[in-house]
């Protein structure tokens, strides 16, 4: 081949990967499909891309995406920092937030979180009240004592409230919400109608952080 001909191929080659990197980049655009924080939110580890999920015990659609979400986490990569968050809006999330702090105060999260989940949604019970909460993980097989000591204590009343404001600083307006890196809040709405789609985002604004 001519050394011309060459030169037009690399240039064509070039030219063509530009435009796919192009494609790509605005594939997913701010305001559209996801929104970036007015004021980033402090991550965990700063050597790792945070990828936290807001969720809430009692919503149908944390439920849902359980499984989904479960698949993604158990196959990301290496450098991402995966983070379970309780939202809080409102009292009864602060009171379904304070079993999620409980239960990992108690090192039984694992154990406990998709029972928790069974019992609010499918079973349609309310957990709206401390005695109801005891009596669910007396259930579960805790003992009584340990569950009413870490549900009032100090510990686990402070990551509650810092709970309530963090939610405040993120802004999600529905759960689930994701949010990137403390800075990307990614939710279903507009051409996100899907939870496999919100994953596509949050890969897409992951990478985004690798960059």
């Amino acid at each position: 081949m001519k050394p011309r001909l060459i030169l037009n191929s690399i240039v064509m080659l070039l030219s063509l990967n530009s435009l796919n990197s192009f494609a790509q980049a605005e594939r997913y655009i701010a305001g559209t499909h996801y929104k970036v924080l007015e004021a980033p939110v402090r991550t965990a580890d700063a050597d790792k891309i945070e990828v936290l999920e807001i969720f809430w015990y009692g919503c149908p659609g944390c439920y849902t995406f359980e499984p989904i979400l479960s698949n993604w986490v158990e196959n990301r990569e290496d450098d991402i920092d995966f983070v379970r968050f309780p939202g809080v809006f409102n009292p009864l999330m602060k009171v379904h937030a304070q079993i999620f702090y409980m239960s990992q105060a108690l090192g039984i999260l694992a154990q406990t979180h998709d029972k928790v989940f069974d019992a609010l949604v499918p079973q349609r019970k309310t957990l709206s009240s401390e005695p109801q909460i005891v009596d669910q993980f007396v259930e579960f097989g805790m003992d009584r004592i340990e569950v009413e000591k870490a549900f009032n204590s100090f510990a686990v009343r402070t990551k509650t409230n810092q709970a309530e404001k963090l939610t405040r600083d993120y802004k999600p307006t529905s759960t689930p919400s994701m949010v990137v890196d403390g800075k990307y809040l990614v939710s279903l709405a507009g051409p996100v109608n899907t939870y496999q789609e919100m994953l596509r985002v949050v890969d897409f604004l992951t990478e985004k952080e690798r960059n």
